[in-house]
C-alpha cells in the first residue's frame, strides 16, 4: 500500500471518529449537525494537496534511481465500501435539518401571535405590571427570534455546503473509476532503462538508439557507468541532459557534496527535476576530441520557449572548483546572459555578472568574486561572479514575477535569464543539455521534435 493510499484511508477513518464524537458530545441536534458537517469539511479539505508551493509526495531515492513509487491500487474498492454509510449519514442530516426548519417556522408564528395579543391588551386598558412583564418577555422572545433567524441562515449555509460535498463525492466517484482503470494495468517495480550504452547520449544514438529515455553512460575517464536521461530527436541527435527544472518539486538549496554527486529524480518520461552532478558533468564535458555545445532551453509562464547555445562547453575538475568555461556564444533567441548584463545599477554590472571562467559556489563553499556569499544569499549552487545575470538553479517562484520582499535575502534569487526577462522574473521550466559540436548547427534552434515516452513514474 502506497503512502497516498494510507493517507487517504486514514483521513476516512478520522472522519468516522469525528462524526461519532460530534453525536456523543454535542448537547443539541443543531450543534451535532454543525459538528458532523465540520468533520466532513475537515476531511475533504485535508485530502486536497497543496497547490503552488504545496506538499509534493516524493519517492525515497534508491541506488541508481532504480525504483518506482508503488501504484494506488485498492483506493477505489475502499471508497465503494465507505460510500453507503456516508450516504445514510447525509440522509439523517437532511431529516434533522428539515425538522429544525419546521420548528423555526412554528416559533415565528407563536411570536407573531404574542405580539398581536400584547398590542390588543395595551389598547384595551392602561399599563399595569403584567403588561410590563409581558413586554419584557416579548423583547426576550424577539431577541430569541433574531437568534433563530441567524441560526436558520447558518442552516441554509450548511445545506449549501452539503450540496457542495455531494458534488465532491461525485468527483471522488469519477476519480475512483479512473483509479480502477489504472489498477487494471500491471504494476511495475522498476523503471525502464534502455539496454544501449555508450560514452554519452550521442554515442548511444550513433549505435542505433532512437527513443528518449534512461541510459547508462561511461565517459572515457569514468571508473564506472552512471544513469542519464538521453533526449534523442528525429534527426538522430543525442543530447545528454545535465539539469532540469519543471515545477519546483525538488529543493536546489544543497551543499557542495550534493551538487558534486547530483540530486533529484531521473524518469524515463523526463517529467521530474534534477541536477546530474558536477563530477559527472566534468567527466562528460572533458572526454571528447570534439568539443561540446551546451544548449540551454527556457520556458516562461506565458508558454514561450527560447534557447541559448555555448560552444566548447567544459566543467573543470573538483580541484579547480568545477570551473565553467566556454569558447563563445553559439547562438539562440534567449540572448547571451552568460556574458553578463548591464542592470543599470553600476557601470561594472556586465563585468561582475558574467559567468565564463567562474568557479562553482554553494552555501558552504564560497568561490565567487563577491565579498559576501552569493550562493548562500540566493539559496542555491551556481557559477557565481558578483553575483549573476543567469541563474538556472535559483528558487522556484510560481507565476514568475517576484520582488525583493519575496526573497529572504532581498536579492534576486529566482530562476533568472536576464537577457530575456528581468531579474525579478523566474522561469517556469529550464533544461541544460550537451551534444558534440559536429551534431548541431549554430542558431538552428530546437529543430525537430523529441520523441517522448511517459507514464512510468518517478525513480
Amino acid at each position: 500500500m502506497t503512502r497516498g493510499q494510507r493517507l487517504f484511508i486514514l483521513q476516512l477513518e478520522n472522519t468516522r471518529t469525528c462524526v461519532r464524537k460530534a453525536n456523543d458530545m454535542a448537547p443539541s441536534r443543531l450543534l451535532r449537525v454543525a459538528g458532523i458537517v465540520t468533520c466532513i469539511l475537515f476531511s475533504l479539505t485535508s485530502a486536497q494537496t497543496r497547490g503552488d508551493v504545496g506538499y509534493v509526495e516524493t519517492c525515497t531515492q534508491i541506488d541508481a534511481f532504480g525504483k518506482y513509487c508503488p501504484t494506488t491500487c485498492g483506493v477505489a474498492d475502499y471508497l465503494h465500501k465507505y460510500k453507503p454509510g456516508m450516504d445514510k449519514k447525509l440522509d439523517n442530516m437532511e431529516d434533522i435539518l428539515e425538522m429544525i426548519t419546521n420548528r423555526t417556522t412554528g416559533a415565528a408564528e407563536k411570536v407573531t401571535n404574542m405580539k398581536d395579543s400584547a398590542s390588543q391588551q395595551q389598547k384595551s386598558g392602561g399599563p399595569d405590571t403584567y403588561i410590563k412583564k409581558s413586554s419584557n418577555m416579548l423583547e426576550e422572545i424577539q431577541r430569541f427570534e433574531k437568534s433563530i433567524v441567524t441560526q436558520e441562515e447558518q442552516i441554509y449555509q450548511l445545506q449549501g455546503i452539503l450540496e457542495a460535498n455531494e458534488k465532491r463525492m461525485l468527483d471522488l466517484k469519477q476519480l475512483s473509476i479512473q483509479l480502477e482503470q489504472k489498477c487494471k494495468d500491471p504494476c511495475k517495480d522498476t523503471v525502464e532503462i534502455q539496454p544501449t550504452t555508450g560514452k554519452d547520449c550521442q554515442d548511444i544514438a550513433n549505435k542505433g538508439a532512437k527513443i528518449s529515455g534512461l541510459y547508462y553512460v561511461k565517459p572515457v575517464k569514468a571508473t564506472q557507468q552512471f544513469l542519464v536521461y538521453c533526449e534523442i530527436d528525429n534527426f538522430g541527435r543525442g543530447f545528454t541532459v545535465i539539469q532540469r527544472r519543471r515545477d519546483g518539486s525538488v529543493n536546489f538549496n544543497r551543499d557542495w557534496t550534493q551538487y558534486k554527486e547530483g540530486f533529484g529524480y531521473l524518469t524515463p518520461s523526463d517529467t521530474t527535476e534534477f541536477w546530474l552532478g558536477n563530477e559527472k558533468i566534468h567527466l562528460l564535458s572533458t572526454q571528447a576530441t570534439l568539443p561540446y555545445v551546451l544548449r540551454i532551453t527556457l520556458t516562461d509562464w506565458e508558454g514561450n520557449t527560447k534557447y541559448a547555445d555555448y560552444a566548447t562547453f567544459k566543467v573543470g575538475p573538483e580541484v579547480d572548483k568545477y570551473r565553467l568555461t566556454y569558447a563563445y556564444y553559439y547562438g539562440g533567441d534567449a540572448g547571451d546572459a552568460f556574458d553578463g548584463f548591464d542592470f543599470g545599477d553600476d557601470p561594472s554590472d556586465k563585468i561582475y555578472t558574467s559567468h565564463n571562467g567562474m568557479q562553482f559556489s554553494t552555501g558552504d563553499k564560497d568561490n565567487d568574486k563577491y565579498n559576501g556569499n552569493c550562493a548562500k544569499q540566493d539559496g542555491s549552487g551556481w557559477w557565481m561572479n558578483r553575483c549573476h545575470a543567469a541563474h538556472l538553479n535559483g528558487k522556484y517562484y510560481n507565476g514568475g514575477k517576484y520582488t525583493a520582499k519575496d526573497a529572504a535575502s532581498g536579492f534576486d534569487n529566482g530562476i533568472i535569464w536576464a537577457t530575456w526577462h528581468s531579474r525579478w522574473y523566474s522561469m517556469k521550466e529550464t533544461s541544460m543539455k550537451i551534444i558534440p559540436i559536429n551534431r548541431i548547427t549554430a542558431g538552428d534552434g530546437q529543430h525537430g521534435g523529441v520523441k517522448e515516452f511517459g507514464g512510468l513514474g518517478d525513480m
